[in-house]
């Protein structure tokens, strides 16, 4: 199968050792092909060049995409083995700004290339062995185990694109041009650009769950939408086309920018596209290991706050309603062509897929109608913020892949690019990106009437994230105080007069022990495993507000509020990191704490023996383990094999305390006896789970 020749994989035909033999291939070629782009590198320490500021240097990329098959194997308990602990920990997140993403290089001692290499084929050689044992039967769905296989090949093709555009920005000494990776040939006169009209109509978006494709889960759902008429560029907008939008002093003109694109200009001092090159007589093009001359009819590459800036420019000039397409919009213009998707096209129908160029190409190259690269060369901003679909729901096994862009700040992005291959090449692949970060991505303009919905900040529906915000900051219920808040207190009160400089909260969910913690503490870390709480912990600090609906009975909800200033936690929340991270498995800067809280946790870890016998380590000499479970132990979360109680041993019964004690015992005293501390979660209106965990206090020796 040739490298640059691939296609995803049909997962409901043929037969079962058929399928295990595509997904092989496509798994060897994915992985192959990854390395191959590294290749470009011209030199070890070009992996070492941060040259994006919002994103980790590519040596992190590289062990990344390998290490996430380990870690979602774990999560699905496919395996319950790791090949190199500190080196999953240290790649696990931080591949995107994303606010509790840990992009301190104070954090990182970055591993040797040859050493990330090492373990990029054990991590192969161990993914090849699942995937030759794994019991297969079609079709293969999101609870299948092969879903986990699926969406390790996919992740790892969407970083073949995101790892581009960083290759893209590293100085032209640390790449090199290699045949695979060969740009176009073509560049000549822009065309003239119009307006085309487009009949209006239905829009119906959102896969089934019987799809034969892989999905991410913001896919699935339903959306219905009547789009009325509008017209559209017949051509993505050319280099030459954006060059009059800067020869017009569009970079200085603010009216044309919103408040965001103004900030982003005065934080940048941007004077013209990110990848254009300013010489002395003419502008040149940086390709992603090349410099060349300006190929004006090329697409143009921009962000969106960029695109949004151009096409009100345009607006004035034209007197034309003139702004991006909606997604639904895009997906109209898309339909209304009848383009083959992908893997059932026998040639890409466009510049995508990698079955065309390593660039993009002449705008003028792929012909859809009248029209021009509907799908293909450069991505198409649009004016929607990505939110889910009805019916959305979260895929247990990467629970942070959409929701912590459902934040209005991030807008989608249609119809892939010369490097969009896999999932992304297809026609119901949603991928949305902070307004002024950079892909291979461009604009194509409409003029409609038609409004756009502005997005708005919105309240939490995620059912258990709500529930949790209600559990932390909502009303006490039936009397009961609030329990992360009386576990700080408890914490606190245990303390004393011992030091209280550092302090981890581990499984912070939503993170009002965090904040209230931070009222006494010098410094709080805040790690969950889940990004859907982080998300809402990291907003929480950074706006002062949370909000979020909660179902009262059948189809009604209630919405609610609260602010920080409500509970006296604004003036010290700065104290907090909230970080995303495994229990089992944290990055070694998680250290030297005088107090470590795990409050409901150890019955949802998948090994919490392990992390009995290791947290030792975390935590100063004489400083203190708070734990409190309700021991609910359950197989859907730890194996019965890996319960520390609430078994029989030798025909007795054997309780998690007496587990604790046996685990802990030799690096931790017992202070006190266990005490019992209730606490009441909101499932509607008048339903309610009422539960006791035990507190035990555990010193370090």
């Amino acid at each position: 199968m040739s490298l640059r020749h691939t296609r995803t994989i049909i997962l409901d035909q043929g037969t079962p050792e058929e399928k295990r033999a595509e997904i092989r291939a496509y798994f060897h070629t994915s992985f192959s092909i990854d390395e191959q782009l590294y290749a470009t590198l011209s030199n070890d320490s070009a992996f070492y060049v941060r040259s994006e500021p919002l994103r980790h240097p590519l040596i992190f990329y590289f062990g990344h995409t390998a290490s996430f098959y380990i870690n979602k194997l774990n999560v699905a308990k496919i395996i319950a083995q790791r090949i190199d602990p500190q080196l999953e920990a240290m790649f696990a997140i931080g591949v995107d700004e994303m606010s509790w993403d840990d992009l301190n290089e104070e954090n990182y001692a970055w591993p040797r290339v040859a050493d990330v290499k090492a373990y990029r084929d054990q991590v192969r050689a161990l993914v090849d062995e699942v995937i030759e044992r794994l019991p297969l039967s079609l079709p293969i769905d999101w609870q299948s185990p092969w879903w986990a296989i699926m969406m390790g090949i996919e992740h790892s093709r969407i970083h073949l694109e995101t790892s581009s555009v960083i290759i893209r920005r590293l100085p032209l000494k640390c790449v090199r041009p290699l045949p695979l990776w060969e740009i176009c040939p073509e560049a000549g006169a822009a065309p003239h650009n119009e307006l085309l009209k487009v009949a209006g109509g239905k829009v119906s978006l959102g896969k089934g769950r019987d799809h034969p494709l892989y999905g991410w889960d913001n896919e699935y759902g339903q959306h219905r939408f009547r789009v009325e008429d509008f017209s559209a560029s017949k051509y993505l907008v050319s280099n030459r086309e954006f060059l009059a939008f800067v020869d017009a002093d569009g970079y200085q003109t603010p009216a044309f920018w919103s408040e965001e694109g103004q900030g982003w200009l005065k934080y940048t001092q941007a004077a013209q596209p990110l990848f254009w090159v300013k010489g002395e007589d003419a502008y040149r093009l940086r390709t992603m290991t090349q410099e060349i001359s300006m190929p004006w009819d090329w697409p143009v590459e921009v962000n969106q706050l960029e695109a949004k800036a151009f096409c009100n420019w345009k607006a004035q000039l034209t007197g034309l309603p003139i702004r991006l397409p909606t997604e639904d919009e895009w997906y109209l213009l898309r339909d209304r062509h009848q383009i083959p998707d992908q893997p059932y096209w026998e040639r890409a129908p466009g510049n995508i897929n990698l079955e065309h160029f390593a660039s993009p190409c002449p705008v003028t190259h792929f012909a859809f109608g009248d029209f021009f690269d509907l799908i293909g060369n450069v991505w198409q901003w649009t004016e929607t913020p990505i939110s889910g679909f009805d019916g959305f729901e979260i895929h247990p096994w990467y629970d942070d892949f959409s929701t912590p862009t459902f934040d209005t700040q991030h807008n989608l992005i249609k119809g892939g690019s010369w490097i969009s291959t896999g999932n992304e090449a297809t026609r119901d692949s949603r991928y949305a990106f902070r307004r002024h970060f950079f892909q291979h991505a461009g604009l194509r303009y409409v003029a409609s009437e038609q409004p756009v919905e502005e997005a708005e900040a919105m309240y939490e529906t995620d059912a258990a994230v709500a529930q949790y915000c209600d559990a932390h900051f909502g009303p006490d219920k039936f009397g009961v105080a609030n329990f992360p808040a009386t576990l700080a207190g408890l914490c606190v009160e245990a303390m004393k007069n011992k030091p209280k400089g550092r302090a981890l909260d581990l499984g912070c969910a939503v993170g009002r022990a965090s904040f209230e913690l931070a009222k006494h503490f010098d410094q709080v870390s805040a790690v969950d495993f889940s990004a859907r709480f982080i998300r809402i912990a990291y907003q929480l600090q950074e706006k002062g507000v949370i909000r979020y609906q909660l179902p009262a009975e059948g189809e009604i909800v209630t919405y609610h509020a609260h602010r920080l200033n409500d509970f006296d936690l604004a003036a010290t929340a700065k104290r907090i990191d909230f970080s995303q991270g495994d229990a089992h498995n944290l990055k070694p800067q998680f250290t030297a704490y005088d107090l470590v809280l795990a409050a409901n946790l150890i019955d949802r870890l998948y090994d919490p023996a392990r992390f009995l016998a290791e947290i030792h380590q975390r935590i100063h000499p004489g400083g203190l383990l708070v734990l409190a479970s309700p021991y609910t132990w359950m197989e859907e979360f730890t194996k019965k094999t890996n319960w520390i109680g609430g078994v029989r041993r030798d025909g007795e019964a054997f309780t998690s305390l007496a587990g604790l004690k046996e685990l802990l015992e030799g690096r931790f005293q017992m202070l006190g006896e266990p005490r019992d501390v209730p606490f009441v979660i909101r499932e509607t209106a008048r339903k309610f789970q009422h539960s006791i965990s035990q507190l035990t206090i555990w010193q370090r020796l």
